[in-house]
């Protein structure tokens, strides 16, 4: 079993206008109306929070961050060979790929204690340059070694702290459906659900099959900021499930990935991959864009 970020085969296809991906579902009561300040409506929400991506995505290519992931195979009751477990180090970081978008990279240097690799910064060093074929191709590579670490059986790179976020890029909203999340309040803000339209879907499976997700996330009503994500994706053959809190950074003003929890498990397996990471040493690198890059083709992926 194969999970991936399909970013190249999605990029190929039109972008539809973004009024055409919108959807709003007003879920306000006329009673709770009277006991509270009214909400702005979704569609005064939906701009600003489009504007924050945006921003996010560039801010947040500029930087790189260390994470610790600790993964573990859940086995079902009574099973004896209990829990698999595996903690791993690496560096993160979003790089703005030319025709693809922002791109995410994870660098595996220490895997249950013992290191891997020399401790530098291999994938910041790769773009100080600019983003050159060579040096994207070279990273995909990084990241794929990186991803043989991961426990569970099944081959995948989409346990990224930025994927919900790939879903309201410029470049992938056109084909998502946003409407109005639960009514209820909640400290972490304003509720809203996505669900993916669009065909190719940006995760696939083995065989290059469409993974359709859906989720929701926390918004800040005057700022488009986002504080969670919570995205799932399924299908007959395997069940995924992505969910990150955001924290405000004092240093950097800029609300950063804080905590990753992920879920794989495959249909008709009745153990499930559990996994928990955390992200700190946030730190800035300049990455020089160059044009240099050749056109994509439907077997890379991230």
């Amino acid at each position: 079993m194969r999970l991936a970020i399909a970013a190249r085969r999605a990029y190929r296809f039109g972008i539809r206008p973004l009024a055409c991906g919108i959807v709003v579902l007003a879920l306000f009561s006329s009673t709770a109306a009277a006991q509270s300040p009214v909400a702005p409506p979704l569609e005064s929400v939906l701009p600003r929070m489009f504007a924050y991506v945006d921003q996010f995505m560039r801010d947040f290519g500029g930087m790189v961050s260390e994470e610790q992931y600790i993964q573990s195979v859940r086995q079902p009751s009574g099973f004896s060979r209990g829990d698999t477990r595996r903690e791993l180090r690496s560096d993160f970081l979003l790089v703005d790929v030319p025709g693809q978008g922002w791109t995410p990279f994870r660098d595996v240097f220490e895997a249950d204690g013992r290191a891997v690799r020399d401790r530098q910064d291999r994938l910041t060093s790769l773009f100080l340059s600019g983003t050159t074929a060579d040096a994207v191709d070279q990273a995909r590579r990084i990241m794929d070694e990186g991803s043989r670490y991961n426990i569970g059986g099944a081959s995948r790179n989409i346990n990224v702290p930025t994927l919900a976020l790939m879903y309201l890029a410029p470049d992938f909203r056109g084909g998502v459906k946003f409407s109005e999340g639960r009514a209820e309040k909640s400290a972490d803000g304003r509720v809203i659900d996505f669900t993916e339209l669009r065909r190719p879907t940006l995760i696939t499976t083995s065989g290059n099959r469409d993974l359709p997700a859906h989720g929701r996330v926390w918004v800040d009503e005057a700022t488009g900021a986002i504080t969670r994500t919570e995205l799932r994706a399924e299908d007959t053959g395997v069940e995924a499930e992505v969910l990150v809190t955001f924290e405000l950074d004092a240093k950097s003003s800029m609300w950063l990935p804080k905590r990753m929890e992920d879920r794989f498990k495959r249909r008709g397996d009745q153990s499930e991959v559990r996994g928990v990471a955390t992200y700190s040493r946030f730190r800035r690198f300049q990455v020089s864009t160059s044009e240099e890059l050749a056109p994509p083709d439907n077997g890379g992926k991230p």
